[in-house]
């Protein structure tokens, strides 16, 4: 366990009220260049770090252990003392800081304050200094809902120490998108007294084991013309890699994937991402082009994966080499790792091939991700999905004032709840590019647009809409949860 104190300060807003020295840890890491942290620099409302002391594990009473967890608040809407304290979990990436997005909006609105708290493991919030195989045992979802309960708790208990020792309890509401969304969904199933109700955004609630569904929806959003050509890509690529796998791999900046099942995963990935992140045409209009005008449709991918896919999206093609996801030392790359660890070991939702009309490789199927799980972890790791949808409900999942929103567009949307039910609204919001987490970050969902703009978006009329009614339910719930104040 490694932790190192250091002083952290409340943001600037509440400096005469509030400022106070909080402990804090620092492990003195390189912050791991994450795809959110590249391309949302400068958009955030704050990157100054807070600490706190989180249990290891929160279901041994014998196991007294702590690590530091890393958050971050955001003040300057806050209406002292009463007002609402919204929490943006973190998810499986690195957290930065709180981004200026539609939170930071509903935030102005309601007078909220805003923390949000790095998931266990990730970034900063490491238990350990090695990433092994048996010092993962403490990263999942279970542990991540307690982490955020006890941190719901320490926080509310601060806050109050400040304001003079108050009693006040804050309506507290809660924000995630994609895990992160499923997180904020379970959180309101698991712990609903502690919080008025959830956004769950994208969220990915259900886990499949084969989830073919995602590479169908990738050809649907895609249209059929460039389904079409995805699909001959796929064929050429594969021709290619069986006849001269070393000089194609190489057209890719790929030469380091030894195995050819890593580097159609990489071949897919860069396809179904540019779907998933609401840019469809940075895909599909050079794609289409190049067949029409009878040129080299290998070349144009490879183009298109490094100019766009490793260039604009900055993604590292060392994340899709086995051998690398191997490391157990801390790097710049280790959300890759332990991501995986919580598929192979919780959710599954493996994106293989459908048994036709699939636009990613036959070689993606189970067996390539199940020797995966075995290879990067060992012996014993397998997802069991059934328990997980047993324990959080799946689709059927039976909380309350629970808000689900998905994009027409986005490939997860079937692991999500797409159908109202009793105090469980759900939303799809229909337009060509509105895809992964749009209610959230507007259109595309890399780079962030400030506030999460909707006007980005192909039918800003329906972002709006959607938004119009996710207030509305936030409005609600939170005057039901605090008589005391009326938000309407």
């Amino acid at each position: 366990m490694r932790m190192r104190e250091h002083d952290g300060v409340i943001s600037t807003a509440l400096t005469l009220l509030l400022f106070v020295s909080f402990p804090a840890f620092s492990y003195g890491l390189l912050p791991p260049r994450t795809l959110l942290s590249k391309l949302s620099k400068g958009s955030f409302l704050t990157t100054q770090e807070l600490w706190f002391h989180q249990t290891l594990d929160h279901f041994s009473p014998h196991d007294h252990r702590e690590f530091g967890q890393r958050y971050y608040e955001f003040v300057e809407y806050f209406e002292i003392s009463d007002g609402p304290i919204f929490l943006v979990i973190g998810g499986e990436s690195e957290l930065t800081g709180i981004e200026n997005d539609y939170v930071g909006v509903l935030a102005k609105k309601f007078g909220a304050a805003i923390v949000s708290l790095e998931h266990r493991y990730y970034g900063k919030s490491s238990p350990f200094d090695s990433l092994e195989t048996q010092n993962l045992k403490y990263l999942s979802s279970k542990q991540a809902l307690f982490d955020l309960a006890v941190f719901r708790q320490y926080y509310q208990n601060s806050l109050n120490a400040k304001l003079s020792g108050t009693k006040i309890e804050n309506p507290w509401f809660v924000f995630g998108g994609s895990y992160a969304g499923a997180l904020s969904a379970w959180f309101r199933l698991k712990f609903p007294h502690l919080t008025c109700g959830s956004l769950a955004s994208s969220a990915v609630v259900l886990s499949v084991y084969n989830y073919t569904e995602y590479d169908q929806q990738v050809g649907t959003s895609a249209g059929a013309e460039c389904k079409s050509v995805l699909q001959e890509t796929t064929q050429l690529i594969e021709h290619k890699l069986a006849t001269n796998g070393e000089e194609l791999k190489a057209s890719f900046n790929a030469d380091d994937l030894e195995r050819d099942g890593d580097f159609m995963y990489l071949v897919a990935d860069a396809a179904a991402l540019a779907i998933q992140n609401g840019t469809p045409d940075k895909l599909c209009n050079p794609m289409v082009k190049t067949k029409k005008a009878g040129e080299d449709l290998v070349d144009a991918y490879a183009k298109y994966v490094k100019e766009f896919f490793f260039g604009t999206f900055g993604f590292n093609v060392q994340i899709y080499d086995q051998e690398y996801l191997k490391k157990t030392s801390i790097n710049e790359d280790s959300s890759t790792r332990l991501w995986w660890f919580q598929v192979c070991t919780e959710v599954a939702n493996f994106q293989v091939a459908p048994s036709n009309d699939s636009i990613r490789s036959s070689k993606l199927d189970t067996k390539y991700h199940l020797d995966l799980c075995k290879n990067v972890f060992g012996e014993g790791v397998f997802p069991d999905v059934d328990e997980t949808n047993l324990y959080y409900g799946g689709t059927n999942i039976a909380g309350s004032k629970i808000i689900f929103s998905n994009g027409s567009q986005d490939p997860w949307r079937h692991a999500s709840k797409q159908t109202s039910s009793t105090d469980l609204p759900s939303y799809t919001i229909t337009c060509s590019n509105c895809a992964h987490c749009t209610d959230l970050r507007g259109c595309p969902l890399f780079p962030l647009t400030l506030e999460g703009n909707e006007n980005s978006c192909s039918s800003p009329h329906a972002v709006r809409k959607v938004r119009l009614k996710i207030s509305k339910h936030m409005e609600l719930w939170l005057s039901e949860c605090d008589t005391g104040k009326s938000y309407m």
